[in-house]
């Protein structure tokens, strides 16, 4: 992809947060973005560095993540293709409180703050999109929050690679909520055959899981000789989404 020729206006109009936004709206944000690339393991940015605009991942995989004291890493979130990250912390006045790193070769778009606030401060309805936007990642923290707390290892992997499934996936928001610990919530006409491709290693995703690399290969391997799916290296081959989402420990 060649950056100079890269049309911001019209990516960030396919954005959710930009849909209803005017082109001359569109080319002011457009002037207050920059498009930077980031080779696999290079750090975008780390605990401690001013944050003076939010992200959006264009191509590539990004990773957010915490370390402990002892130098343990924990996944807080992977950012894929069109996933925005920092909006909320940008408003704050304060650094950056996780790091990001490029899991894969990445373009990145970055929305500088000052351009953010003149549109904030220049129509009303903006500001609603990004409240909009940043109360969805809030739902998502404490959703992760009660899975961690409430399921079982098994669940958050089944909840996992059923929100894998694309969006447009028939019952696919159904099927995510029955693999999340509402097995009722699975409905026989949603019994479809897919297939889900780990973007990340499995490490990185067991981290996100908040259980081990080895327990979730173990878990992987149990819905296998269950017959719920059939691992082939990254791809995960599931024959009945339905039957998957309604599994039960």
């Amino acid at each position: 992809m060649d950056i100079q020729h890269f049309d911001i206006p019209r990516y960030l109009a396919a954005l959710p947060l930009f849909q209803e936004m005017t082109p001359a709206e569109l080319q002011r944000l457009s002037a207050g973005s920059r498009l930077r690339r980031y080779a696999r393991g290079e750090a975008i940015f780390h605990v401690g560095m001013p944050c003076e605009e939010f992200h959006v991942t264009v191509t590539g995989q990004v990773k957010l993540f915490a370390l402990s004291p002892a130098g343990q890493e924990k996944v807080i979130e992977l950012a894929g293709p069109g996933i925005s990250f920092a909006e909320a912390l940008m408003f704050t006045d304060r650094p950056y409180i996780v790091n990001a790193q490029a899991l894969a070769d990445t373009l990145l778009l970055s929305v500088s703050k000052a351009a953010v606030v003149h549109e904030i401060e220049s129509e009303p309805r903006f500001a609603m999109r990004m409240l909009a936007g940043i109360s969805r990642r809030l739902h998502g923290l404490v959703h992760d929050v009660q899975a961690y707390s409430l399921h079982s290892g098994m669940q958050r992997v089944i909840g996992y690679l059923l929100h894998s499934l694309p969006e447009d996936t028939q019952g696919a928001a159904t099927l995510a909520l029955a693999g999340a610990g509402c097995p009722s919530a699975a409905q026989a006409d949603t019994a479809i055959a897919l297939s889900v491709s780990l973007p990340v290693s499995k490490a990185t995703i067991a981290s996100r899981l908040s259980i081990t690399p080895e327990y979730f290969s173990r878990v992987l391997h149990e819905l296998e000789g269950a017959g719920l799916i059939r691992i082939d290296k990254r791809e995960i081959h599931i024959p009945d989404t339905a039957r998957l989402a309604g599994h039960t420990v």
